[in-house]
């Protein structure tokens, strides 16, 4: 029996692979200035679904009042506090400059109690002291050939800040969408997942969300309790500016870097202008704020996802530095994924036939 003689027409199969390269490059290319504001979406939208669900079962089920509360809450928590740190930087970035300009303007104290320091205390009031004589130009000349770099560096972020902002506005749009219709859009990713990967793929998706809401959970939650709790000890001790340190804070803890870059100069500020007792209430406070991290933030990420804190707080780290703010979120997910893809292909090997000490023994020999 002669089978059927199968041949393949390779120009048809050349021009199908070229025609759908070129349409999803071009796909992409037009939604290439959505892209980043609906990834952002989609991340907030995954950690924050329970807290939407849960507020639509409190307003009788009823899911566009749920949309409207959830929008007004990433309002308040994403582009107020944005607002306010972007204003207070232009209403000090003024003054700032014409200090600049006018060195004379420039006042120093006198710290006498320099003198006192053991070895370095003598030279280094010397060179205070004939930095105050200067009224200041002195500092300016050293820090002259930096003026000009920072200058360009803030001059070149301006455009960046629009470009926040467009992507502050997509965002909130594209997460009310995904509020509305949060179900079928998900449903329509583990389809396709599936469709690309069968089962893995519909775990990866799944996984992800998790990562996800760890990430959410362990580093965003952290960040609003340190700032937050940092911020109520610089109102109590009487610093001004207090909210808009605080909103410095939480982009501080964010970012990995922690409070203590706000709260340590405040301690040193107290102590400077004699406020002695304050100044050890917010050192104190300052200890407890500044640890926070190292205990609630392990707890929080292992309720969001059973994966290694080490994982997690790498993609984090790695994430921010390639990808932005956004990356708090991606670079958690990508390594997450990895991880969970590459340790299933890896388990599913035959077992070693020799166990440890039989091959310490051979290693040994």
């Amino acid at each position: 029996m002669n089978l059927p003689n199968k041949r393949y027409d390779l120009p048809q199969i050349m021009f199908g692979v070229l025609f759908i390269a070129l349409m999803t490059i071009a796909s992409i290319w037009v939604v290439k200035p959505f892209i980043l504001g609906f990834a952002w979406a989609g991340m907030i939208v995954i950690a924050t679904w329970p807290v939407m669900i849960k507020i639509q079962s409190l307003l009788w089920g009823r899911r566009f009042l749920a949309v409207i509360v959830m929008t007004v809450l990433l309002i308040l928590l994403f582009v107020l506090p944005i607002a306010l740190l972007i204003s207070s930087a232009v209403e000090n970035g003024a003054p700032l400059a014409k200090l600049a300009s006018n060195p004379s303007r420039l006042h120093l104290p006198d710290f006498a109690w320099l003198q006192s320091i053991p070895l370095i205390g003598s030279k280094t009031y010397s060179g205070w002291h004939t930095l105050i004589n200067s009224g200041g130009s002195a500092l300016l000349a050293k820090v002259q050939p930096y003026v000009g770099q920072t200058a360009g560096w803030f001059v070149s972020q301006a455009a960046n800040i629009g470009r926040f902002i467009l992507h502050c506005s997509l965002m909130l749009l594209f997460s009310a969408l995904l509020y509305s219709r949060g179900e079928h859009v998900g449903m329509g990713i583990r389809h396709f997942a599936i469709r690309l990967a069968g089962d893995r793929g519909d775990a990866a998706v799944i996984l992800a969300g998790q990562a996800i809401r760890a990430v959410a959970l362990g580093v965003v939650v952290t960040a609003i309790v340190q700032s937050v709790l940092g911020g109520i000890g610089l109102a109590i001790v009487g610093i001004q500016y207090a909210t808009l340190l605080t909103v410095v804070m939480f982009v501080c803890c964010v970012a990995q870097i922690g409070p203590l870059l706000v709260l340590i100069p405040a301690i040193i500020w107290l102590y400077w202008t004699g406020d002695n007792t304050w100044g050890t209430v917010l050192l104190v406070w300052s200890c407890v704020v500044g640890s926070l991290d190292s205990v609630l933030r392990p707890m929080l990420i292992h309720m969001g996802a059973d994966l290694p804190i080490l994982l997690i707080l790498s993609g984090v780290i790695g994430g921010l530095v390639a990808f932005g703010m956004i990356g708090l979120f991606i670079g958690p997910v990508v390594l997450a994924v990895s991880y969970r893809l590459i340790s299933l292909w890896v388990n599913e090997a035959p077992q070693p036939e020799k166990d440890i000490e039989e091959v310490n023994k051979l290693l040994g020999e």
